[in-house]
């Protein structure tokens, strides 16, 4: 059975997906999305909704649309500007010394004393060292905001396929004419990547190799609480917020590494040593919350290069497939994503940023044993490694 076809297929129906669809959609181009399971249901859906990306190239943009994104989709996102960040750690008391290095010039924000940060987090404690008030970034609802992004796509007329694994690519002519599924072969004068752990075997089958490591992104969330005056706070190597409905929604590691994700498999379950482990460091960070109840938890897989950094780039062969994997990044840049990948299927570059630090060409000469050397292992491995000595 076969397909009439589609302008452009996307597949991988996360943020990164369906922000490109509505991009793309929104300058009449016809798409297809793509997504093995339901749109948004991994760790699109799944994550603390930070937009504070300031170390990204995608940052300036990010920071232009967010304000607007619920204006232009439509539907509500649920974005709230502004982040505290405060340290519970003495030996961090002047971490905003670094941090003010790392910062984009042209961004207000202040370093806060410990009953300045009380003051607008009532969950801090004593332990309070130092803290910093960001008066741009923010954060927003990761389900409202995925579900968002697919009524907008297809208010334009993009389509959207879902519980459809990807099985295989048509090529001819050094392009990717096809997308192969169990249902249909779906045609196509381009094709975008970005399905998160999954990226790297889609691209292997034609040929190319984007180092990648899948692990699970844990969230924690408790029982509603009074709500705060702030409501976006990180800090204790965890990233978060409380939810309109004071539910604080925690994750930050540490993360479960898997040694394979396969194309149709669902995402793995929660475990329990991950949540017990965000469990404790919330109680460090908002002590005055200790005795809520973790009331549930969520799990997403999530890809990571070598690096940390995403990968963003229209290839050179074929030449009309565009890859975004995102690395852990995805949802609090996808305005500015969707618009970069808009930009590289139809004008073939960024019109707002320089991507060229995102290139796949970066790790060409990547040691063959990168993930041994980071210590990115499955459970099973780490075990095997220590039997051995």
């Amino acid at each position: 059975m076969s397909d009439k076809g589609t302008s452009v297929v996307i597949v991988g129906g996360g943020v990164t997906g369906l922000s490109a669809a509505w991009w793309l959609a929104r300058s009449g181009v016809a798409v297809t999305v793509i997504e093995k399971g339901i749109v948004g249901f991994e760790a699109s859906g799944r994550n603390g909704g930070g937009c504070t990306h300031y170390q990204s190239p995608l940052f300036h943009e990010e920071q232009r649309l967010w304000p607007q994104m619920d204006e232009l989709l439509g539907y509500p996102t649920e974005y709230q500007r502004g982040r505290v960040i405060f340290q519970v750690d003495p030996r961090k008391e002047r971490f905003h010394e670094g941090l003010g290095l790392r910062l984009p010039k042209g961004y207000d924000w202040e370093v806060l004393e410990p009953r300045q940060v009380r003051g607008l987090v009532p969950l801090a404690g004593d332990n309070v060292v130092s803290g910093v008030r960001f008066h741009f970034g923010g954060h927003a609802n990761p389900q409202r905001t995925s579900q968002a992004y697919a009524w907008a796509a297809q208010d334009l007329g993009a389509k959207i396929m879902q519980h459809t694994a990807v099985t295989g690519l048509v090529t001819s002519g050094g392009r990717v004419t096809g997308v192969e599924t169990a249902r249909c072969t779906i045609g196509c004068d381009a094709l975008v990547v970005a399905a998160g752990p999954q990226t790297g075997k889609l691209l292997a089958m034609l040929g190319i190799d984007l180092p990648m490591a899948a692990a699970r992104a844990e969230m924690i969330v408790t029982e509603p609480l009074e709500m705060m005056p702030f409501t976006g706070v990180d800090g204790n190597g965890l990233y978060g917020r409380q939810t309109l409905r004071g539910n604080l929604a925690y994750g930050g590691g540490p993360h479960e590494w898997f040694d394979d994700v396969g194309l149709e498999e669902a995402p793995p379950k929660p475990s329990g040593s991950v949540t017990r482990n965000l469990a404790k460091r919330v109680a460090e960070l908002l002590p005055k919350a200790a005795h809520a109840r973790v009331i549930r938890s969520w799990s997403g897989v999530i890809e990571n290069t070598p690096d940390g950094r995403p990968v963003i780039e229209r290839l050179a062969s074929p030449d009309n497939v565009t890859v975004a994997t995102m690395s852990s990044v995805g949802f609090g840049l996808s305005p500015a994503t969707g618009h970069a990948i808009r930009d590289l299927v139809i004008d073939g570059a960024c019109s707002f940023a320089d991507l060229s630090k995102l290139s796949l060409s970066r790790f060409e000469g990547l040691r063959p044993d990168w993930r041994e050397h980071l210590g990115w292992l499955a459970p099973g491995a780490v075990e095997a490694r220590v039997a051995a000595r």
